[in-house]
């Protein structure tokens, strides 16, 4: 076996009862979700019982898949499953900063919480909406985009898959140019254009809320969102700016496999990095945690 890297998912699998069983099972688990109810109060209730909708919040989604995140890496880790690098998809980047060692699980949770916050502020001041788009290049998206002055390319997930952030009112136009030209466009169950410039404004307060964290060198690689490298200094900046940019997770992955990882463990309620990285590379082993039993009988053994 090469190289391990755990991979934190964002927003989207979310659904009722993520976490459930792991906090059942396992005790480090139940004690990261015991530090994230004192933190913020009702955290596993929501991941537990919350509804759909609820949980559709993105002030509520940050810190309960945060919470969720951080409990199934704290169960790998305590099995002695020890990624060589780490990575993590749009909120998903805090958390892996956090296994990562730049700052403790308290400050990272406590950043996630600010985030959901700021970001679901910013995405009620207009009507916004993201679709995935499929079956197109990159370069015919960006082409797409720019005939909208308020549609933007936004995650660049991996070959044939690119989502996009706009207005609402202008969604359907756009979905039928993509139609048009031979793709589909798929609503994303987020509420928010993010990874855009309408989130300008979260990412600026969030930077003001990051530069009062003491951050630390970390203890393993953690790549960027942004420029799809390991981070070398200004994590701040670039934990903050990928809020309002895209997310380079195809490119993120390429460098990855080319670092020598051969081995990909998504953390999170789902399996859409998992499906991803497949189209990206289907040469490389995938696990998630759905698949937690087996994680730990094939990769702890190795």
């Amino acid at each position: 076996m090469g190289k391990i890297a755990f991979v934190f998912s964002g927003q989207g699998d979310q659904y009722p009862g993520m976490g459930k069983e792991l906090c059942k099972n396992y005790r480090c688990a139940a004690e990261v979700f015991q530090m994230c109810d004192t933190l913020r109060s009702g955290t596993s209730q929501q991941c537990f019982y919350g509804s759909e909708e609820e949980l559709r919040e993105t002030k509520n989604t940050q810190p309960c898949l945060f919470a969720m995140e951080l409990a199934a890496a704290e169960v790998l880790l305590e099995a002695g499953i020890r990624p060589d690098a780490v990575a993590g998809f749009s909120l998903g980047e805090v958390v892996a900063a956090t296994v990562a060692g730049l700052f403790d699980r308290e400050t990272g949770f406590r950043l996630v919480c600010r985030r959901g916050e700021l970001m679901q502020a910013a995405a009620e001041q207009q009507d916004t909406a993201m679709a995935a788009v499929v079956k197109l290049t990159p370069e015919q998206v960006m082409a797409l985009c720019a005939g909208f002055d308020q549609v933007y390319p936004v995650n660049f997930n991996c070959p044939g898959q690119i989502s996009v952030s706009g207005l609402s009112s202008q969604m359907p136009d756009f979905s039928a140019a993509v139609k048009q030209a031979g793709g589909r466009a798929l609503p994303l169950k987020v509420k928010g254009a993010f990874h855009s410039p309408f989130m300008a404004e979260a990412a600026e307060a969030f930077g003001a809320a990051l530069s009062e964290v003491p951050f630390q060198p970390g203890t393993i690689p953690l790549y960027s969102d942004r420029t799809a490298q390991p981070y070398t200094q200004d994590a701040a900046g670039l934990l903050s700016s990928q809020i309002c940019n895209p997310v380079q997770w195809e490119r993120l992955v390429r460098n990855l496999i080319d670092s020598g990882v051969d081995t990909f463990i998504e953390i999170g309620p789902g399996k859409t990095l998992t499906n991803m990285i497949r189209k990206i590379d289907a040469g490389v082993r995938t696990y998630c945690v759905a698949e937690l039993p087996v994680i730990l009988e094939e990769v702890a053994s190795c």
